[in-house]
């Protein structure tokens, strides 16, 4: 909702926040404004109490007003992340005045681990939402009713957006603000900013394949080498739980803690991301490629793109066959 003639933006900020993420989100919009946008971004930097934010950096930011004594209508309330998240997580009053400044918000979103205190508020329940993948494993296991997908660098679920670790708060922003003033707005600021305009949303956070680090557990990195080997076998998670000698049950629970998601969602990014390889570097046809990569048809691999890509198989080959 806008206010008067400017859109109010409250970025919601704590001791040990990331310092990166707070210039990211602040920058972007106040580029807009310098570029033109009409109506003005109007952004305040709020915090519990009005104090300052000692970032992780050890660098002091003064804020603008105390989050307590804040009141809507808002446009947009961002919370970023840090390694202070946990125990902003854990402050019953500040958890307490994000989730009041929800209700009067137009638009709620975070910032990398600045999730963990959209959930705490409740305000990702039944929701599917993303943060930093290092952190994608404990936002579900402490918050079940959140559905943790962490590839993605940034989600949108109704008015609602989570987005990735640090940079992706570029991203995301800049897609506030196409949302807002339009393409060619965008497309100007992130020129001036010397950035990607802008790298969808549905982007890997990271290729599973290559920049990843091994999972530390045994099980679970074996069974991860047998997927990823035998991506035309029988992949079920019953067949994994037979493979790897444990309970289904207890796969599930271990893919949760080190991975942060479960096998078959494990198996689903691992097949689209093998088959997207294929898409660009080969002339094979829709039908070989998923039969290789373990799809059942043609059809299936293409629901699983648009669910993970938003984007056909066909449109993928198209746009990134010739990079």
């Amino acid at each position: 909702m806008v206010t008067g003639i400017r859109r109010r933006v409250v970025v919601v900020a704590y001791d040990d926040a990331e310092l990166v993420e707070i210039s990211c989100v602040t920058g972007v919009f106040d580029g807009a404004n310098r570029l033109g946008a009409s109506p003005p971004y109007d952004v305040r930097l709020v915090s519990p109490e009005g104090r300052p934010v000692r970032c992780s950096s050890g660098l002091v930011l003064a804020a603008q007003a105390a989050l307590e004594r804040t009141r809507g209508p808002v446009d947009t309330l961002l919370v970023v992340g840090g390694p202070g998240h946990v125990a902003a997580a854990r402050n019953v009053r500040l958890v307490e005045h994000v989730r009041r400044l929800a209700r009067a918000g137009r638009r709620v979103a975070s910032v990398c681990t600045g999730a963990s205190v959209l959930a705490a508020a409740g305000l990702l329940d039944g929701r599917r939402a993303t943060t930093h993948w290092a952190f994608a494993g404990d936002l579900a296991q402490r918050h079940p009713a959140v559905d943790v997908d962490a590839a993605p660098l940034f989600i949108r679920d109704e008015h609602v957006c989570t987005s990735a670790g640090v940079t992706s708060a570029l991203d995301l922003t800049l897609a506030f603000v196409e949302e807002d003033h339009g393409p060619a707005l965008a497309r100007a600021l992130a020129r001036m900013m010397v950035t990607y305009l802008q790298r969808p949303g549905n982007q890997a956070q990271i290729s599973m394949f290559v920049d990843a680090p091994a999972p530390e557990h045994r099980t679970v990195r074996q069974t991860v080498d047998h997927i990823t080997e035998h991506l035309d076998s029988d992949l079920g998670t019953a067949a994994l739980a037979e493979h790897a000698g444990v309970s289904g049950r207890h796969l599930v629970r271990l893919f949760l803690d080190h991975l942060g998601q479960t096998p078959a969602r494990f198996v689903r990014t691992a097949r689209a991301e093998a088959a997207s390889q294929l898409l660009v570097t080969t002339a094979l046809p829709m039908a070989s490629i998923a039969r290789r990569c373990g799809f059942s048809s043609a059809e299936t691999m293409r629901q699983v793109f648009l669910e993970r890509y938003g984007t056909t198989p066909s449109q993928h080959r198209v746009v990134h066959g010739d990079a």
